[in-house]
């Protein structure tokens, strides 16, 4: 997976709670397990006049002209509830954000972020409700600056600092993904099973 890099960049304000995987990217426009194409297809309910439709909605936030080019969504409690589906977070790649800020996430959907390089802050409600104020006010001039490795957000001034465990913030240091993780330890593991291998023969099967 790609690395994440710290970014300065437009921060679109979606601050709606519990928006769900299927309000991310519709059931309906997912007819493959293809990457390409997905960004077109987020928020396809809310970003378009009517199912199956490609008219942009000219309310909807992504459809204005100031946030493009945003890199950073800011959104409201329990984003990304409902299904498992992976496409989600691979929409929301394909239309360009790296990272996802809001007060809470859900679970496995968090854990899709993590595993395909788009980052998830977690800010209490205060702090995203601000920024996304700041970004409503003027997104151009308000840019939202993140850094992973310091794990702080910074826009208009103001500084807020969020947490993240080390292996996620390994992993999307480096885009290594859990089995690249485990590869780091390959000489352990297979020194391990040579041993146990001595220990245990009846565990193995035999050449």
């Amino acid at each position: 997976m790609k690395r994440f890099e710290d970014i300065t960049a437009v921060a679109a304000p979606l601050m709606r709670n519990n928006i769900d995987t299927d309000a991310i990217i519709p059931s309906r426009e997912i007819s493959g397990i293809s990457k390409a194409g997905l960004g077109e297809a987020l928020f396809a309910g809310w970003r378009y006049g009517e199912p199956g439709s490609r008219k942009p909605r000219a309310d909807f936030i992504l459809n204005r002209a100031e946030y493009a080019d945003a890199q950073v969504l800011l959104a409201g409690e329990n984003f990304g509830c409902g299904s498992s589906r992976e496409h989600a977070v691979w929409a929301l790649q394909e239309w360009g954000f790296r990272a996802v800020i809001a007060p809470s996430f859900g679970a496995i959907f968090y854990a899709n972020c993590i595993q395909n390089g788009l980052l998830p802050v977690v800010l209490d409600r205060v702090a995203v409700a601000h920024l996304a104020e700041l970004s409503a006010q003027n997104p151009d001039k308000n840019l939202l600056a993140l850094s992973l490795s310091k794990q702080t957000v910074m826009a208009g001034g103001e500084e807020f600092g969020f947490s993240l465990s080390a292996t996620h913030k390994k992993m999307l240091l480096t885009g290594q993904d859990q089995i690249a993780l485990t590869l780091e330890l390959r000489a352990q593991i297979l020194e391990f099973q040579k041993k146990d291998r001595r220990n245990r023969p009846w565990a193995y099967l035999q050449a």
